[in-house]
């Protein structure tokens, strides 16, 4: 049994056993990238810290900045099937437009640090012949990781923020 499709209300809309795509998948920006932008203070604390958990910090602010423009989408069609006009779900679409950007930001910062890391501890272990890492190529990768932690709170603040006014508008004003 299929239980992905698409229904026809006025404009396809992707449900997934008949719960309409757009509030599963915002649960994936909202864990995800809060997460990612905790793991990105931890590793800005630290520089082992950054060596170990760096690319896994990194792969969930990927994969939480791939589902903002999904959870985009999806909102947009819902928004378009409900045939409603409310200020709540206007307030909710303004805000979520901030994300996109923000989150982008975030992510490029954050594996600038990752990756200037990684080349650093490469570089310190003679690996392909590169350059010796001195100390301000991890001054670099420190910095970069401090700007990605502030990033990342910034991200989480959006969240919350886009988040609240789509609760707001679930519990105060579907269909009023």
């Amino acid at each position: 049994m299929n239980r992905t499709r698409r229904l026809n209300v006025e404009q396809d809309m992707w449900v997934i056993d008949g719960i309409p795509l757009h509030p599963l998948v915002v649960h994936a920006v909202v864990v995800l990238l809060p997460l990612a932008a905790l793991g990105s203070v931890v590793i800005a604390v630290r520089r082992s810290w950054r060596r170990s958990l760096g690319i896994p910090v990194l792969l969930l602010a990927l994969v939480g900045v791939g589902a903002v423009p999904v959870a985009t989408t999806t909102g947009t069609e819902l928004w378009t099937a409900l045939r409603v006009q409310n200020p709540l779900i206007d307030v909710h679409a303004e805000r979520a437009s901030w994300l996109l950007p923000v989150a982008l930001a975030f992510l490029v910062l954050l594996a600038a640090a990752v990756l200037t890391e990684l080349a650093a501890v490469r570089a310190e272990v003679g690996a392909h012949a590169a350059p010796a890492a001195g100390p301000s190529r991890y001054r670099v990768a420190a910095g970069l990781s401090a700007l990605a932690a502030l990033a990342g709170l910034a991200v989480t603040a959006i969240v919350v923020w886009i988040g609240h006014a789509g609760s707001m508008a679930v519990w105060q004003g579907i269909g009023q």
